[in-house]
């Protein structure tokens, strides 16, 4: 449960970022609040006002809006495309000793 003096720091601190020109990113609130990112993100209230937050910047047509959205959506795609890679490099681990056991002839004593 969040309390309200949580709730409003945070929404102080998306404000606050508002008025500076600065993005609102999880990282950035966490630093103006003094609260941990995790927090942020695992408290469903906490992170729906920070996600309102960034996407209204966006939503304003500001030129700033605009470039901050797409610089988010930038590192989000890059954070995605590393887990990709990663993932296609555990892939090649695996297939080849996948292979080989498929390929291998079944050396086991069959009683008859």
């Amino acid at each position: 449960m969040t309390s309200t003096n949580t709730l409003n720091r945070v929404e102080r601190a998306c404000a606050q970022l508002h008025q500076d020109g600065q993005q609102v990113t999880f990282t950035a609130v966490a630093a103006a609040t003094g609260l941990g990112r995790t927090t942020l993100y695992r408290d469903p209230t906490l992170r729906a006002v920070i996600d309102q937050n960034r996407h209204q910047a966006a939503a304003s047509g500001t030129l700033t809006g605009l470039t901050n959205e797409i610089a988010t959506l930038r590192t989000a795609v890059e954070a995605i495309a590393d887990r990709v890679r990663k993932h296609e490099e555990q892939l090649r681990r695996l297939t080849p000793t996948t292979t080989e056991s498929i390929n291998r002839p079944n050396t086991r004593k069959q009683d008859h």
